[in-house]
């Protein structure tokens, strides 16, 4: 069974199954939105609700209401009868504003959904950098990825989307960041100084036509630790670009860094990621298509995704690029968020009330400072936030625990639930909404525990180990064509390249 195994549906049968999963929905909101009033007794739930009061987190204890067991499990079954996914429709017409060319106005709020589903995909684009990532630090391929690009999307069950990978991105750091590059425990290791950062994909024609334009996506590979990753940056602003735009020294290290005795970085993620897009943009555009490029991150990969965004846009003319970022930190200061603006870059921010890492870095001193300009002047150090912002809650979902769960908050899954089930800020989680909401407990325990989702359930058959024609439990080989090699993804490249012409 591949990693990414997930639960596929299919249509309701009954108007009553549609009426009873509303019914169950609704139920479930009004319990948890209206929670006893009485004071929590343990220690637990008062740190909880402290920290929330100080952070602004919008958190509430754990209601006491509950829904008969027999209620969910008649909404479970119902829910395994659906499909996952809505139909496509297209969108060649509207393609421009779905890309942001009016920075989204009046489109977040309520949410349409051809516009949902395109953000919902750009979303699972950047969760395949971690679903096929390996973090087994007992693995000697730890830090790269599981599988070829060749095959990437059909591992991961992401080529319903039509797009096609076509080069990884690997990157270092120079900066000592321990929690943001995976390192295995073995001397004998693919490489001891880069991890597997991305990947470049290019839509098919198929969804070129649907689309209205051939799209080439980034996906940055952001961190997986909600809160830790930020205590290890530097928070100190460093030149970027040839004028006053600053941005986070971490951040830029791992951009820029590279090391001419490393396998996987001679060249830096910088290059390695400009190389591939002017190449694409220069081979559609000898055939006179339109081209898009399209940055997507979650966390540190969002704050990646800007850097690449500004480099793109200043080298390359006349090309619309759009960044859609889940979970973002802010990466630069008010020089860094102009010049993106000037340049044409458009920004879309999904960011959970209740995530800490959006806050990070600048939780004092950020854009809210820009009130006191007057009198201070520009800041030229105070960090600032990009773009359009599209603001999710999860207190609006019944699906999800309520309490303090840093990791859950940031989780990607738990982004894209939120998305996914968003119409607007004055109406409830949508009870048409198709996900798999299973998705949500990959990495993390949010989902209630009515729903009896197992907490961290993706991973491994077995953790990885396989029982050998010996009867011994073992750690498999790779396959010979999974296993990270700069020569293999270079002939790789070459094959797609054949392939296109």
């Amino acid at each position: 069974m591949a990693l990414s195994t997930m639960i596929y549906s299919h249509l309701p049968t009954t108007q009553y199954s549609t009426m009873t999963r509303i019914s169950v929905i609704h139920a479930h909101q009004q319990a948890l939105l209206d929670p006893p009033k009485t004071k929590p007794s343990n220690a637990t739930s008062r740190i909880a609700e402290s920290l929330s009061h100080l952070l602004h987190l919008h958190l509430e204890t754990p209601p006491r209401t509950e829904l008969h067991q027999s209620i969910w499990d008649s909404f479970t079954e119902e829910k395994h009868s659906t499909p996952t996914t809505s139909p496509k429709e297209v969108i060649a017409h509207k393609w421009r504003e779905i890309h942001g060319s009016s920075d989204w106005d009046n489109l977040l709020d309520p949410l349409p959904p051809w516009l949902r589903r395109e953000v919902v995909k750009y979303g699972e684009f950047a969760q395949a950098t971690y679903d096929a990532f390996d973090f087994d630090s007992f693995s000697e391929y730890c830090g790269s990825c599981r599988y070829n690009c060749k095959n990437l999307f059909e591992k991961l069950g992401l080529t319903r989307n039509g797009y096609k990978v076509t080069n990884y991105i690997y990157a270092m750091s120079h900066v000592h960041m321990p929690q943001w590059l995976e390192r295995s425990h073995l001397v004998n290791k693919w490489s001891k100084d880069s991890n597997w950062m991305g990947y470049v994909a290019v839509s098919d024609d198929e969804e070129t036509c649907r689309i209205g334009r051939r799209d080439i996506v980034v996906a940055w590979r952001g961190t997986v630790a909600p809160s830790e990753w930020y205590e290890d940056m530097q928070r100190k602003l460093e030149t970027f670009g040839q004028r006053d735009a600053k941005v986070e020294h971490g951040f830029h290290s791992l951009y820029t860094s590279k090391n001419e005795s490393t396998r996987y970085n001679k060249t830096s993620a910088s290059e390695q990621v400009m190389k591939e897009v002017t190449r694409l943009i220069e081979s559609y555009r000898e055939k006179g298509e339109q081209v898009s490029l399209t940055i997507t991150g979650h966390s540190l990969g969002g704050a990646l995704a800007l850097l690449n965004a500004h480099e793109a846009a200043s080298t390359i003319p006349n090309l619309p690029i759009s960044v859609i970022s889940f979970g973002a930190p802010r990466v630069g200061n008010v020089a860094f968020r102009d010049e993106l603006h000037q340049l044409g870059v458009k920004t879309l921010r999904v960011v959970v009330k209740q995530d800490m890492v959006p806050r990070m870095p600048g939780l004092v001193f950020n854009e809210g400072l820009q009130k006191f300009d007057d009198i201070t002047g520009t800041l030229e150090w105070v960090y600032t936030h990009v773009g359009a912002e599209l603001k999710l809650d999860v207190r609006s979902s019944p699906y999800l625990k309520r309490g303090l769960d840093l990791a859950g908050f940031h989780s990607l899954e738990t982004y894209l639930h939120l998305v996914d089930g968003f119409h607007s800020t004055s109406t409830t989680f949508r009870s048409d909404a198709r996900r798999d909401v299973a998705l949500v407990n990959k990495a993390c325990d949010m989902l209630v525990n009515e729903l009896r989702i197992p907490r961290c359930w993706y991973q491994l058959a077995n953790k990885g180990l396989v029982c050998n024609a010996h009867g011994r439990w073992v750690k498999p080989k790779r396959d010979p064509e999974d296993i990270p090699s700069p020569t293999r993804e270079k002939s790789v490249h070459t094959f797609v390249d054949r392939m296109q012409t």
